[in-house]
């Protein structure tokens, strides 16, 4: 009984087994720990606003004038949570951060316009 090719690749005993043996399987896709994370404040002075503006686009996209859209994993979250945290005025200033699943993140409805910060060449839907 001849061998399918999918068997083929499987089997150990092929020489190409050995040359190029498949890669390990790991748990999670590289990557697969982002989390949407939505990132919104209220600054109350102006140079203040455009610090925590500027490090907000180093992390996301912008898609109201306070609040950006990051997928993140939790050490890039928690980096950018103590940058924000350096520039606001407690007493002023709030900021605040809400995780989202992707299970939630897949139900976001939307409508209207968004604010940009770039350029947008094309939307793929």
């Amino acid at each position: 009984m001849e061998k399918t090719t999918e068997k083929m690749n499987e089997d150990p005993s092929y020489w190409w087994y050995e040359a190029f043996a498949p890669a390990p399987r790991e748990k999670k896709p590289p990557g697969d720990n982002k989390m949407l994370t939505v990132i919104a404040y209220d600054v109350c002075d102006d140079r203040r606003l455009h610090k925590i503006a500027k490090i907000c686009e180093d992390f996301g996209i912008r898609v109201q004038f306070s609040v950006f859209e990051c997928y993140l994993e939790e050490s890039e979250l928690e980096e950018l949570w103590q940058k924000l945290l350096a520039e606001i005025d407690p007493k002023e200033d709030r900021i605040v951060a809400y995780k989202i699943d992707a299970r939630l993140a897949k139900e976001i409805r939307t409508a209207g316009t968004m604010v940009c910060s770039e350029k947008v060449i094309c939307f793929l839907v």
